[in-house]
């Protein structure tokens, strides 16, 4: 796949809304689009003027994309009333382009935090105030029948602190509750029913695969670690834990209650995985991870 960037034109210094806003720097690039930092430039805003990120993403696309693209925005507009929920303020299309505004999110995604930052090693307080965030965003979503299907820290950003989380990239989530798009994800945030290679249901149920990427999501925010690349039987990782179910507990640094909350989340059947609702209760009742 042939990355946004390569195919669209530089935008630095182009205005968007009839002038009022003006593309700075390009601070991010993905497949299907560039994100710049942008300025608000009316002179009515704050002195200095207001920060958005804008999402530049192609418009000229075959059918078949450009109704994905129109799902994503219809969903995420849906979605963008929720504090943790990356507030898309506006879209403007112009003949070729669609441009997002979006809130400018300076502490970058939860990645970074994690692997770079590592602004949750050893603060269990700051992680259970994050992840309780992260819970809260996602049941927003399902309650409203919106089934991300990607959760995974790229596509969560944060503060400088990491103190305030925020979903975002909804471009594979879904209004169907039961899918049969399998393979649909990150490896290693898949649930074993949407990878269907062995566990092959028919289909699968998006709300409970969600739960599954949380409980990966909560393993790296712990130990900076994923517990196993592919949900499949011939990961030696995975082999492990359906052989043993402390295996997570022996080989990360975690504590028996987070151990107790994983084994909740991986459950090869995905309707006896814990619930968000328990598991946002299970999470406050920790005081070590």
């Amino acid at each position: 796949m042939v990355n946004a960037s390569a195919s669209l034109p530089d935008f630095t210094g182009k205005t968007i809304d009839g002038g009022r806003i003006k593309l700075l720097e390009v601070i991010g690039t993905g497949a299907y689009g560039v994100v710049y930092g942008a300025l608000d430039t009316r002179p009515s805003v704050r002195p200095g003027g207001k920060r958005y990120a804008v999402k530049c993403l192609q418009r000229d696309l075959p059918p078949k994309q450009r109704r994905f693209q129109a799902r994503e925005l219809a969903l995420h507009a849906v979605a963008s009333d929720h504090p943790n929920v990356l507030t898309l303020h506006g879209v403007i299309e112009e003949e070729h382009y669609v441009y997002l505004v979006l809130d400018l999110c300076p502490g970058g995604d939860l990645f970074g935090a994690i692997t770079e930052r590592h602004v949750y090693h050893r603060n269990d307080a700051l992680l259970k105030k994050a992840f309780l965030q992260l819970l809260d965003a996602v049941q927003w979503c399902h309650d409203r029948g919106i089934f991300h299907r990607d959760l995974k820290p790229e596509n969560i950003l944060c503060s400088e602190d990491g103190s305030r989380l925020y979903l975002s990239d909804f471009g594979l989530a879904t209004k169907e509750p039961v899918s049969r798009d399998f393979g649909c994800g990150s490896s290693y945030y898949m649930s074993p029913e949407c990878i269907g290679k062995e566990f092959d249901l028919g289909a699968y149920s998006t709300r409970h695969s969600d739960i599954w990427s949380l409980g990966i999501i909560l393993t790296n925010m712990i130990t900076g670690r994923n517990p196993w690349r592919w949900a499949t039987t011939d990961d030696e990782c995975f082999s492990a834990y359906l052989h043993n179910r402390d295996f997570l507990q022996e080989m990360l640094p975690i504590s028996k209650g987070t151990n107790r909350i994983l084994r909740r989340i991986f459950t090869l059947n995905p309707h006896s995985r814990i619930t968000i609702p328990d598991l946002r209760e299970a999470v406050l009742k920790m005081d070590s991870f």
